[in-house]
This record gives structure tokens, sequence and C-alpha cells, in this order.
């Protein structure tokens, strides 16, 4: 290979891997660093803020609207429209007084039985490694007074 083509290849090398390690984005925010001096205007045009627009229209209105409810509404008896068709479809008090009794009765079974369920042992047992150990010593060895009655012990093997 000749030196010409050596050197025209080394040339486009470095060419190539030249840009690939510039810094960019530091080296153009050292051009413009002043730019950051300067205030920036938002130039988007708002509509004028104040108590003419609709909402406040509307909240005027539904103000006004409930104030001649409340003016004009018949007064609160049992001769009331409203008054009659709501008691039309509610239950009598005696029938919720009854209803709330039975569904106490309920909750107190059902907390008796959670109650027992949970509180539940098994029976006490203790399970000896070596249960023969009962009947290796003698019964008459033991001192005055120290006798350990065993006829109604029952050995039980898991």
């Amino acid at each position: 290979m000749s030196l010409a083509r050596r050197a025209i290849r080394a040339s486009t090398r470095s060419a190539t891997i030249i840009p690939a390690q510039l810094r960019l984005a530091s080296s153009s925010a050292h051009e413009h660093h002043d730019d950051h001096h300067q205030e920036h205007h938002d130039s988007t045009v708002y509509p004028q803020e104040g108590f003419g627009n609709k909402f406040w229209r509307n909240v005027v209105l539904v103000s006004l609207c409930g104030v001649a409810a409340y003016k004009y509404a018949p007064k609160a008896d049992d001769s009331a429209y409203l008054t009659r068709w709501i008691a039309m479809y509610t239950a009598p008090r005696d029938y919720w007084l009854l209803l709330n009794a039975k569904h106490t009765g309920q909750q107190m079974e059902v907390s008796e039985a959670t109650l027992l369920m949970t509180s539940a042992e098994r029976p006490t047992m203790h399970k000896f490694r070596y249960p023969q150990s009962l009947v290796q010593g003698s019964a008459f060895l033991n001192p005055v007074g120290m006798g350990v009655d065993m006829k109604d012990v029952v050995l039980k093997n898991p």
C-alpha cells in the first residue's frame, strides 16, 4: 500500500472521529451565554377576566332561583305535595324498628358463634418423647407422702 493511500485513509478516519467527539450541547451553550439574561415574554393573548362572563352569570341566576324557591315554597307540614309523595314510598317507623331488632339478634348469634370458634383450643395433652419412662421406675421407691396415683394415666402414642 502506498504512502499516499495511507495518508488519505488516515485523514478520512480522523475526519469521522472528530465530529463524534465534539460536545455540541456544551459548545452551543457557551456561544449563546448572554441569552439567559434576557426576559422572555409570553405572546399568548388571554381573554379579559371579570365577573361578567358566563360562569358568574349562571351563579347569580341559580342563586336567584334558590331564593325564589325558598320564599315561595309551601310551609313544611304534612299537607305539602312533596311530603305526601315521600311518605307514600317510605316504610313506616315500626317496620324499621322491627327490622333493626331482628338484625341485632342475628348479629348477636353470629358474634357468639364467632367467639366460640375463635376461643376454641385443643385439649391440653403432654406428649412425652419417651412414654416408657413413666413405667420405668418402681412405684415403691417414692418417699412417704409423695406417692402418685397413676392408675388413670393412659399412654397415647401418636
